[in-house]
């Protein structure tokens, strides 16, 4: 408040001073005018010494004043000047100037004769009148002005033993008080009238500041990501899209995906994550050097412009910038650190639209971050192949249930000692358009895309069905694969119950089969699942167990009912695969869980297996999977070979 109100004052002074200063050549023009002719067109001896004398002081302090007025005007009026000080040294001047015209009349009303005294009266009238126009902006002046002009020498008049020369006093006495009082309303007025303009100059530069805030946060809100302070989607679409259609230079594409942020921010918490977010953007604008071609796409994705065209720069610039980004970060009292995969497209060579540079840039960061996370990799036309098939199957797959393209096989588990089947498990194939999708290809674009919980139920639930048709003197189990993202889903025991109570299935007979990607998960809730499924009665079972993620601490707590070794430690069985399938035979007589072996395909592989203890195998040695329909014939087939073992692992409480 106090520097508006100083900034209000300050802009009275300069109105003020505009005023003052706007017409005093004309004034100074008439002051010389008049003190000339006054001088020199009534000539006495007795009085042209003095005259003359005060015609140069006069004549010196009009030329002082013009001076001041010419750089007043030349070099102040245009500026922030200082308006209380032109002010003052205005009306100094001018004051000085009256002074002078008193002494001047004072002097002519007893020494001169009636013709000149009357003209003189007359003119100085005349002048005091007009000061209150020229000298209204202030109000001393124009009041001190008349009065200092007319009083001194009407007093001298009314003093004088002329007649004549005491009605000119009184006149002039009058003439002085209806001139001040003019003087102060005139002064009043025009006070009042540059408070009321500066009044509401200030209102409306108050009003065009808010105008100026509001229209900042509207664009902060409109074009900033409000976490990160970058461009949003919009604002940054509309910037390449302006580089692509106005520029001829060509530049790269950066798309930047952070790794392990998402661990991060469901582990850890959204507030960790944010303040990722915000340190990812202080480094971007840093390495940038604060250019404004950043944008944070969205998540923990970010856009960024290199204005390069040299393949090899760009991918050394984008491995300073991983490297960058890849620092650790401290975050209450902890360190927490992510990395980034980057995707790049290049303009004009690959795309020159907005659209196509972002998709090229986000294919080429998807196939590298397959690949291997915290690269680089620039889009080439393998990927876009790659990634309008995927598509493909990502839409094919949300129809797939719909469309009858669902199918299970099932594929034989034998128990080694006496080779009986004692369950299946149950395998999903896809069928599109006349082509076969193996697995491998469309699993994981069902986990990407979310889809996986939708295919995930609906398995569950023919498989239950499927099972409960297969005839057998002994319960057969079924083995279902179940994601880890199924797992993480609070929904994924009803799920189960679900297909239980609408096949009829005995939970006994059910087996779930996770991968062990589980270790890498919020094992505290995975366990949480595993305890209520075998709280129902189905047991659990880990799938290619030993390719991965292995703990033997988390199989302690997770007490698991099977494992199944993966193939690759059956194909090396003659070497190190022998070692650690006999390591594990040690661990699962410990812990308590059967072992199944899975990939057999060979006599001699069944042979070494056999004498290594293995609990049960499967594999294209015994069965390849076979179509629903045929299980009972494949049953009857071998039923001879079936004997007491049959329940051992659909009843074991292991």
């Amino acid at each position: 408040m106090t520097n508006t109100t100083s900034k209000f004052d300050k802009d009275m002074d300069r109105d003020a001073a505009i005023l003052l200063y706007g017409n005093a050549f004309a004034g100074l023009f008439i002051t010389f005018i008049t003190s000339t002719f006054l001088v020199f067109a009534f000539t006495y001896p007795s009085v042209e010494h003095f005259t003359l004398d005060w015609w140069f002081v006069m004549t010196f302090v009009l030329l002082v004043r013009l001076v001041d007025v010419a750089w007043w005007k030349i070099k102040l009026q245009n500026t922030e000047f200082d308006g209380k000080r032109s002010v003052l040294f205005f009306v100094t001047g001018a004051n000085i100037t009256a002074v002078l015209w008193a002494i001047y009349l004072v002097h002519s009303t007893t020494m001169n004769e009636d013709i000149e005294v009357a003209t003189t009266i007359i003119a100085i009238a005349s002048m005091a009148g007009g000061s209150v126009a020229v000298l209204t902006a202030h109000k001393f002046t124009v009041m001190f002005y008349p009065l200092i002009l007319l009083l001194p020498g009407s007093i001298s008049l009314l003093l004088s033993d002329k007649y004549n020369f005491q009605l000119l006093g009184v006149l002039g006495i009058s003439f002085t008080l209806v001139i001040i009082v003019i003087a102060r309303k005139s002064a009043d007025f025009t006070r009042h009238t540059l408070f009321l303009k500066n009044q509401n100059a200030n209102l409306i530069l108050r009003m065009e500041e808010k105008v100026k805030q509001r229209t900042q946060k509207i664009y902060k809100l409109s074009n900033l990501d409000p976490l990160t302070h970058l461009y949003n989607r919009t604002a940054f679409l509309n910037q390449l899209k302006q580089l692509t259609t106005t520029n001829s230079s060509p530049f790269a594409l950066l798309f930047i995906d952070l790794d392990g942020f998402k661990k991060i921010n469901d582990s850890i918490g959204h507030k960790a994550g944010d303040e990722i977010l915000r340190k990812t953007a202080e480094r971007l604008k840093v390495f940038m050097l604060n250019s404004p071609l950043l944008c944070r796409w969205g998540g923990d994705e970010f856009l960024v412009i290199f204005e390069e065209h040299n393949p090899e720069l760009i991918v050394k610039n984008a491995k300073q910038l991983i490297d960058v980004l890849s620092q650790p970060i401290a975050i209450e009292n902890s360190i927490l650190s992510v990395g980034a995969t980057i995707g790049v497209a290049l303009y004009p060579q690959q795309a020159n639209t907005e659209e196509r540079l972002i998709q090229f840039a986000d294919m080429a960061m998807y196939y590298q971050k397959k690949q291997m996370r915290s690269t680089v990799g620039i889009f080439s036309e393998q990927m876009e192949k790659l990634y309008s098939y995927e598509l493909h199957l990502k839409n094919g797959l949300s129809k797939a249930i719909e469309m009858q393209q669902l199918r299970l096989v099932y594929q034989p588990i034998l128990s080694a000692q006496g080779l009986n089947v004692v369950s299946f498990e149950a395998l999903l194939r896809w069928q599109i358009d006349g082509e076969n999708i193996p697995p491998d290809n469309f699993i994981g674009i069902a986990e990407q895309y979310g889809l996986i919980h939708e295919v995930g139920a609906w398995v569950l639930q023919t498989a239950c069905a499927q099972a409960t048709q297969w005839q057998s003197e002994q319960s057969l189990a079924i083995c279902v694969n179940v994601s880890v993202i199924q797992l993480q889903d609070a929904g994924f025991i009803n799920i189960v119950k679900d297909a239980l109570n609408n096949s009829k299935l005995v939970p006994e007979r059910l087996y779930i089969e996770i991968t062990e990607s589980v270790f890498a998960s919020d094992i505290v809730f995975i366990e949480e699942q595993i305890k209520q499924l075998q709280t129902m009665g189905i047991k659990v079972s880990i799938d290619d167990f030993g390719s991965g993620y292995s703990s033997l601490s988390v199989m302690q707590n997770l007490a698991v009912n099977m494992v199944k070794i993966d193939k690759s430690f059956v194909d090396n069985i003659d070497c190190h695969g022998g070692a650690i399938i006999s390591a594990v035979m040690h661990i699962a007589a410990t812990l308590g869980f059967l072992v199944v072996a899975e990939g057999v395909e060979t006599e001699a592989q069944a042979d070494a297996l056999l004498k290594l203890g293995v609990h049960y195998v499967q594999g294209y040695k015994y069965s390849k999977p076979i179509e629903s329909k045929q299980v009972n014939d494949y049953l009857k087939s071998n039923f001879n070979l079936l004997s007491t073992d049959s329940n051992k692992i659909a009843n074991s409480t292991e």
